[in-house]
C-alpha cells in the first residue's frame, strides 16, 4: 500500500494505490474558488489552505481505501517544481507520519507524478511512449523509455499551455480556472473567426507570449458590447491556436523521432479540443489529469525511498 500527497499547487491531495496501481481512493480538495476573486492562484493564500487540509485529507484517504498508517508500506509525497510553500506543507506532512510510523518516504518530482498517472489501472500505459505534459504550470515533450523517469526534448520558452489558458480567460473576462471556462465557451464560437499566430520555434520547444499578446490585441480593439458579442468565437480562436501548437508539435515529434505511440498527461490534457486533435493518443482518466495523489503514489512505485528522510527540502524549479 502507498501514500500519496500532494500539494504542489493549489489541489490538497491524498490518495492510497496498490503495488500493481489499483487506485484504492483518491481524494483532492480544490482551493479553485478561494482563488477565483484573484483571477489566479495566490501563493501564500494556497499555502495557508493547505496547512488546514492536509490533515483531513490524508485522513479520508485512508478512511476511503479501508487501511490504517501501520498497514502502509511507504509514503510518496511531492518534493518539486511547484509553489514552494505549498510543496514544503505536503512535504512537512509526509515527513511527519514517516516518522512517527517508521514508514519509508519516496521524494517524487511531480512532473514524474504526472507521467506516472498513466501507469495506473485499469488500463495502464506501459512504455516507450511520446508524451506530451501540458499544464498551468509546464509544457514539455517528454521520451518516456522506462516507468522510472523521461528525457526532455522539449519545453515552452515563455508561458506553459496551461498559463496561456489562464491568462486568455482573464482577458477574455471569464472564471478561474482559466482552461476549463474557455473549453467550454469555445463550443459555442467559431474557431475560424481569428487567425491567431502559432508560433514557429526550433526543435520541438514551444511559445505561447506571442499568442497572448494577440488576444490582447484583438480584445483592445473591440468595444465593449463588440467583445461581449465575440467573445465566444475569441475564446474558440485562441483555444484553436493553443491545440495547433500542442498537437501539431506532438505529432511532428512523433513522426520525426519515429515514435509509435503517443500519450498526454497534465491538465490541459483534459481539454476537449486537444483530445479530439489526438485521437490516437492515450490519456489519463479525466479526474487524473489535474493534481492528484493518485499520480504521486503511482510514481512512488518506481522511486526509491530517501536514506535520510527529514533532510529532504522542497524546490520550486525543475
Amino acid at each position: 500500500m502507498i501514500l500519496g500527497i500532494e500539494t504542489s499547487c493549489d489541489e490538497t491531495a491524498a490518495a492510497v494505490v496498490t503495488g500493481d496501481g489499483e487506485i484504492r481512493s483518491n481524494v483532492v480538495a480544490s482551493q479553485s474558488e478561494l482563488h477565483a476573486r484573484f483571477g489566479g492562484v495566490v501563493p501564500e493564500v494556497a499555502s495557508r489552505r493547505h496547512l488546514e487540509l492536509v490533515s483531513p485529507v490524508v485522513r479520508e484517504a485512508l478512511d476511503r481505501a479501508g487501511v490504517t498508517l501501520e498497514q502502509v508500506d511507504r509514503i510518496g509525497v511531492t518534493r518539486g517544481p511547484g509553489l514552494i510553500g505549498a510543496l514544503l506543507v505536503g512535504l512537512a506532512a509526509a515527513k511527519g507520519l514517516a516518522w512517527g510510523s517508521g514508514i519509508p518516504l519516496v521524494p517524487v518530482d511531480h512532473l514524474h507524478g504526472h507521467v506516472a498517472s498513466l501507469y495506473l489501472r485499469p488500463a495502464p500505459v506501459d512504455p516507450p511512449f511520446l508524451c506530451l505534459l501540458a499544464s498551468g504550470g509546464h509544457t514539455l515533450l517528454l521520451d518516456v523509455e522506462d516507468h522510472e523517469g523521461f528525457r526532455v526534448l522539449g519545453t515552452t520558452l515563455d508561458d506553459a499551455a496551461g498559463e496561456a489558458f489562464d491568462k486568455g480567460a482573464r482577458l477574455l473576462g471569464l472564471g478561474y480556472p482559466g482552461g476549463a471556462e474557455i473549453d467550454r465557451l469555445a463550443r459555442t464560437g467559431d474557431p475560424a473567426a481569428y487567425d491567431f499566430p502559432v508560433a514557429r520555434v526550433p526543435n520541438f520547444d514551444f511559445s505561447f507570449s506571442g499568442l497572448k499578446t494577440a488576444l490582447l490585441y484583438a480584445v483592445r480593439e473591440l468595444a465593449p458590447e463588440e467583445l461581449e458579442a465575440r467573445r465566444a468565437d475569441l475564446a474558440a480562436s485562441y483555444q484553436h491556436a493553443i491545440v495547433r501548437a500542442l498537437a501539431g508539435r506532438t505529432l511532428e515529434a512523433a513522426e520525426r523521432l519515429g515514435a509509435d505511440r503517443v500519450a498526454i498527461v497534465g491538465g490541459v490534457a483534459a481539454n476537449s479540443e486537444l483530445r479530439a486533435a489526438l485521437p490516437d493518443a492515450a490519456a489519463a482518466p479525466l479526474e487524473l489529469c489535474t493534481d492528484n495523489g493518485a499520480m504521486i503514489a503511482s510514481a512512488a512505485r518506481y522511486t526509491e525511498p530517501s536514506a535520510e528522510p527529514l533532510r529532504l527540502d522542497a524546490y520550486a524549479v525543475a
